[in-house]
């Protein structure tokens, strides 16, 4: 690591899967993206036009570096960065018992209400819940990786989670009605 001394290849292994897993939702769930993003990333890294200066973590600097290349792909695509989470297909009931049956769909339907209001949420606010909950950041340094203020993060986060809850209960509000 010529131009990155100050970087562990160890731990820079150790950290793979958490970068793979961010570049898939900085690709919007597409495997191919994700591989090419992370990718460029590595090769930005070893040829020094990504230089780590341990002003934070490594974690926190890869996680950046991830999303810059992420949307830098983006825009010379003229796509706009919109949504992270695809709904996975589920496995058809297998129709052991009514009861299975009923608790798939009624899984299924959930699931669908919980990406729904996922998608609806604004893209800042998706990516801070994202960093927070499914990559075990601390609001800080998502807000590091995201290149805002701490203050602007937390506000991000809170608004996030009350926009998620107010649409999981007015869902539902609308079943049982």
């Amino acid at each position: 690591m010529r131009h990155n001394p100050l970087i562990d290849l160890r731990e820079l292994e150790q950290l793979h899967d958490q970068c793979f897993s961010w570049a898939l939702t900085c690709s919007r769930g597409r495997r191919n993206e994700a591989e090419e993003v992370l990718q460029m990333t590595y090769l930005a890294i070893l040829e020094g036009r990504a230089r780590f200066a341990a002003t934070s973590s490594l974690r926190t600097w890869l996680f950046a570096v991830i999303r810059n290349h992420a949307r830098s792909r983006w825009r010379r695509a003229r796509h706009a960065l919109a949504t992270l989470v695809h709904l996975a297909s589920f496995a058809p009931a297998d129709g052991s018992g009514t009861d299975d049956a009923e608790g798939q769909v009624q899984r299924d339907e959930q699931s669908r209400r919980v990406m729904n209001a996922w998608r609806a949420l604004p893209v800042r606010q998706r990516e801070v819940l994202d960093l927070v909950f499914y990559r075990d950041l601390p609001i800080a340094e998502a807000a590091q990786v995201l290149g805002i203020a701490v203050g602007t993060a937390r506000v991000h986060y809170e608004r996030g989670k009350a926009a998620l809850r107010r649409s999981l209960r007015a869902g539902r509000i609308a079943e049982e009605s």
